[in-house]
């Protein structure tokens, strides 16, 4: 295949109702603009439609005219609703065959995965467009379809996530990088937290008004949080590399104060390798939060090396019982205290036998509040045995948003008391 120099841009079409109701997140199109990023293909439009040919349609021919590649997800399964199919058929003026090798792959899934009869609805996901090229579907029935159109590529992929990540990696990336020349595209991102985004912006002002135009930096605010992503791109990749990491070193240096790692990983990522790399073990004592630090904790491969386990003592009971919350603490300071979140995590310590504890307590709303602790009032403790630090906090988001910030303090507060700790 010829390969093309100019710069390749990509549109990304997700068909079904469920993603216009709202009934089904679109993750799908985050995933393919991260991985089509890595390779030099930048994503310029992504278009959600219903199962409506007409607006199917319809953005095909827009993205057409403004897209090299254009990647399609949706549409391919056995019910009527599924329209994608013969819609690509009549578009690209093809006829509808069984394709052998979608056919067997279908036979294969039913009679030895799934181990069930096939019914002639099952068999059609073998037929595809005598015009496209079959990408064969490892994880499903549906396969995938490659045409070529006036310089133009379309790809169209079942929605199902693993399904469309296994055509993407195993056939789909490859062969884009065969069909065009791409340019370098790389990326470093560290994570502070502590300031605001305006703060910071106005701190570094200088630093990125001085990049060169083939550098960008990017702002990615998230719960108190602020990603900085310099990102570069160009033709030759070593200068580019270095000229990129002397520019994040920099970055490093005017951040320092407010950084809390140099990679693009999430805090709870950033906190769990922290206590891998100095062998120690973290356990937690959640009220308000329901468990929400310990499953951001357990979200992570490995996480088994750090996190030992927590308690949910989401009742004054709970935190009597098992926390050894003292009754006369509760009824006299209440459960959103100081004095409640440091015996929390004074007990869960034992409890669970770790190096170090998180504890939180607090409103969520919308209901609960009072005006001495109104909604969003949270305590959280964090520390070891040696030692315990307690700190209030004060939110005024919905409920969820209450929760997200109460947890990602929560492990800011221990990533601090760690490094104190060091």
């Amino acid at each position: 295949m010829e390969k093309v120099t100019e710069k390749i841009v990509a549109g990304i079409i997700t068909i079904g109702d469920e993603l216009l109701i709202g009934q089904v997140v679109d993750t799908n199109s985050a995933w393919m603009a991260q991985e089509l990023n890595k390779i030099g293909v930048w994503v310029q439009h992504r278009v959600a439609v219903g199962d409506a040919w007409a607006d199917i349609w319809d953005a095909l021919q827009q993205e057409e005219q403004r897209s090299q590649i254009i990647l399609i997800t949706g549409g391919l399964g056995p019910t009527a609703d599924d329209i994608t199919k013969p819609l690509l058929n009549e578009y690209f003026g093809g006829k509808m065959v069984v394709d052998e090798g979608a056919l067997a792959n279908v036979r294969h899934i039913f009679e030895r995965v799934l181990q069930r009869p096939m019914i002639e609805r099952n068999l059609a996901q073998a037929e595809v467009p005598d015009v496209c090229t079959v990408i064969l579907n490892k994880r499903g029935t549906a396969p995938g379809m490659w045409f070529e159109k006036d310089g133009r590529i379309f790809i169209s992929m079942p929605g199902v996530p693993h399904e469309m990540k296994g055509m993407m990696t195993d056939y789909i990336l490859p062969a884009l990088q065969e069909h065009f020349k791409l340019p370098f595209i790389a990326h470093r991102t560290l994570l502070t937290a502590g300031i605001g985004e305006s703060f910071l912006a106005e701190h570094i002002k200088a630093f990125e008004t001085a990049l060169p135009p083939y550098i960008k930096l990017a702002y990615l605010p998230n719960y108190g949080m602020v990603r900085l992503r310099l990102t570069i791109r160009g033709e030759e990749q070593s200068s580019l590399n270095k000229e990129l990491q002397q520019q994040f070193d920099h970055l490093k240096q005017l951040v320092a104060e407010w950084m809390v790692i140099d990679e693009d990983l999430s805090l709870h990522e950033a906190v769990g390798k922290m206590l891998k790399q100095r062998g120690r073990t973290v356990g937690t004592a959640e009220s308000c939060t329901g468990g929400y630090i310990a499953h951001l904790l357990t979200s992570i491969a490995g996480s088994s090396a750090y996190f030992k386990g927590g308690v949910v003592s989401y009742a004054n009971e709970v935190k009597q019982n098992l926390l050894q919350v003292d009754a006369a603490t509760l009824s006299e300071a209440g459960a959103v205290s100081e004095e409640t979140v440091r015996q929390m995590a004074q007990h869960i310590l034992p409890l669970v036998d770790t190096d170090y504890a998180i504890a939180v307590s607090g409103i969520m709303g919308p209901d609960g509040g009072s005006p001495e602790k109104p909604v969003g009032t949270v305590w959280i403790a964090v520390g070891n045995r040696q030692k315990i630090e307690a700190q209030k906090f004060s939110f005024r988001f919905d409920r969820q948003r209450n929760i997200e910030l109460t947890a990602t303090n929560a492990l800011n507060l221990l990533r601090k008391f760690i490094l104190s700790d060091s």
